[in-house]
């Protein structure tokens, strides 16, 4: 299933912009201080570093990751989500837009 609101938040008003543009998010506050990050990843190959742990949920495209430790990409599409531990890494390959939700916690 994919999460298409997150009902009783405040966004951030100014994007958080990594790797020169090529992710963009903004930071999601819940009512219950819960905080997320719902953005995009352009195409490209990244490896983004994780100080808490993440859940990646898409919710639109799909993209090829691969979290520290691991040797084999996977794939990842609307719907479905993997999970990356705390002070860590992921690399990912995106073809075309990857829209996302990040889980903190």
């Amino acid at each position: 299933m994919v999460t298409e609101q997150l009902q009783g938040a405040s966004v951030a008003t100014q994007a958080n912009v990594f790797f020169d543009g090529k992710c963009v998010s903004h930071t999601v506050t819940l009512a219950n201080g819960e905080k997320k990050s719902v953005g995009v990843v352009l195409a490209a190959t990244l490896t983004f570093n994780t100080a808490a742990a993440e859940i990646m949920e898409c919710v639109a495209g799909s993209c090829q990751y691969k979290v520290a430790g691991s040797n084999e990409w996977k794939t990842s599409g609307p719907g479905t989500q993997f999970s990356v531990p705390a002070n860590s890494s992921f690399d990912i390959q995106v073809a075309e837009a990857y829209h996302y939700i990040c889980h903190f916690g």
